[in-house]
């Protein structure tokens, strides 16, 4: 059975819940609960499995805060045998416009501090990534609270369908691959 692991970035703790830094968790979240799953709390982050046309996707949200993302993606990878092609990291990009995906196979960290982690940890910066358009509607030396505040209410009404886009583009990642994902979702 071919295994994946499908990370969603995002910090612990309810004040950083609705926050636009916490897409990856808010991806995982609205996925299990419409597939009637709960996360488990193990090493490093909540987890739990989603089984999909004989495929299994690992759902891991680390627990370690954003920065320091890697050390559970390493774990995890390990622990369950995943390889670095069949990891998908799912993030926030304040280079992109609003609701944008994003999907690259590799890449630089963009000034992300858990991408960067995870490239650290890893040795490497060839593993798959979604990137979703936060904006970058802030002023000069305002990045950190843009980040980490809440979404507008515009932002709010766009979120149930551009969520439902980027789960859409997981699962064809699992079960049609990269490329075809990439040519699907991207700037959709």
């Amino acid at each position: 059975m071919k295994k994946f692991l499908i990370v969603g970035l995002g910090n612990i703790g309810e004040t950083y819940q609705n926050t636009r830094h916490n897409i990856g968790f808010k991806v995982l979240d609205n996925l299990i609960a419409k597939n009637d799953l709960k996360f488990e709390t193990k090493k490093l982050g909540d987890l739990t499995e989603l089984k999909i046309k004989g495929r299994t996707f690992i759902l891991l949200k680390p627990n370690t805060f954003m920065n320091l993302s890697g050390k559970a993606v390493k774990y995890w990878m390990e622990k369950e045998n995943i390889p670095i092609e069949n990891i998908f990291v799912i993030t926030d990009d304040l280079n992109l416009p609003f609701g944008t995906i994003r999907i690259k196979t590799k890449g630089s960290a963009g000034g992300h501090n858990g991408l960067q982690n995870i490239q650290d940890i890893l040795q490497s910066s060839n593993y798959n990534r979604l990137r979703f358009g936060i904006g970058d509607e802030f002023h000069k030396g305002n990045q950190v609270d843009y980040v980490l505040g809440e979404w507008t209410e515009g932002e709010e009404k766009q979120l149930p369908e551009r969520i439902e886009k980027m789960q859409e583009a997981m699962r064809s990642f699992g079960l049609a691959g990269i490329n075809t994902t990439m040519n699907e979702f991207n700037n959709k």
